[in-house]
């Protein structure tokens, strides 16, 4: 990213609806998982969205009359960023919610930032770790260990699948900092990158899925609710999400665009609650929020100060944190 303007005071008409409608469609997102893998194994499930995903990205990049990227660094490191930003976490995201509550994968969701910032500082060395950084840090870990219930014990398949989501979280904690690393110069748009890791996933898991899983069944054989969910999990989560979260980072720049993070629980609470009757524990949104709470203090969400103005040139440099 290296344009320095950013939008001054866009209307909250201009890109609130597609805020709010990003929100929905990614919190929506641990529903159509959890009815998913009523029917199909979690890499099946993967497998299948991951498909239709870049189905999706492929007639977008025909319609702009994009292309894929053609240097082979650039694939290469998309390799490693399919691999811990698309193929592991939305796999481990179905192994947890066979364990789980969908509501409770979207609270584990949020923990994403907390995990980023710590591998960005020590690993990649992409960000530096401030005071504030490190009190946000130890709030949001504070949260996650409220939201796990470390008190009542641990173990347990409720136990492990929480584990599952956090693993999954953890996954983009390293897919962020690496992508920015080593793919944020590309001068390819973010469409075109993000085509090309789905594409990356897909053969990655047309091969380890039929050697775990076994063969995916035909979608003739799964019932209507399981292909609805497949087709959402990839055409909306997957596909035209990145779409809507790309033209909020135009407009309303992309600190504004980033705080959807926030929504995502929300809307997953709501979502589980009124169509699942899923319920949860009093000490789990508790940790949701102080986890929520860390997070806006790591980013400086808090601080009276302005943020410096952030560069939307190259949106796609800075992948999302969608389940």
């Amino acid at each position: 990213m290296t344009d320095h303007s950013a939008p001054d005071r866009p209307a909250p008409r201009s890109w609130l609806p597609g805020f709010l409608a990003l929100a929905a469609i990614w919190g929506s997102s641990f529903l159509f998982i959890k009815v998913g893998v009523e029917e199909l194994h979690p890499l099946q499930l993967t497998l299948y969205r991951v498909v239709t995903g870049a189905l999706t990205l492929l007639v977008v990049l025909a319609v702009l009359r994009d292309r894929l990227p053609r240097e082979p660094r650039v694939w290469a490191h998309l390799f490693v960023v399919a691999a811990f930003g698309v193929a592991v976490p939305f796999t481990l995201f179905g192994y947890g919610e066979q364990r789980v509550e969908s509501m409770l994968a979207g609270i584990w969701n949020a923990t994403t930032p907390l995990i980023v910032l710590p591998l960005a500082v020590l690993v990649f060395r992409t960000e530096r770790l401030t005071t504030r950084r490190a009190v946000g840090l130890a709030l949001g870990f504070t949260g996650v260990l409220v939201v796990l219930g470390v008190w009542e014990g641990v173990g347990g398949s409720h136990f492990a699948g929480q584990l599952m989501c956090f693993g999954a979280a953890a996954c983009y904690g390293v897919a962020i900092p690496y992508q920015k690393r080593f793919v944020a110069g590309s001068t390819h748009s973010g469409l075109s990158l993000s085509a090309a890791q789905l594409l990356l996933a897909t053969v990655q898991l047309a091969i380890v899925t039929p050697l775990v899983a076994g063969a995916p069944p035909l979608p003739t054989g799964l019932s209507l609710p399981v292909v609805a969910s497949v087709v959402a999990l990839g055409a909306l989560g997957t596909g035209l999400a990145f779409v809507i979260n790309m033209r909020n980072i135009r407009v309303a720049g992309a600190s504004t665009a980033a705080t959807v993070t926030y929504l995502i629980p929300v809307f997953a609470v709501l979502i589980g609650t009124v169509t699942l009757g899923e319920r949860l524990n009093w000490h789990q949104p508790v940790g949701a929020l102080i986890v929520l709470l860390g997070v806006a203090v790591s980013q400086g969400l808090l601080s009276r100060r302005r943020p410096t103005p952030v560069s939307i040139a190259k949106p796609a440099a800075e992948p999302a944190t969608h389940p």
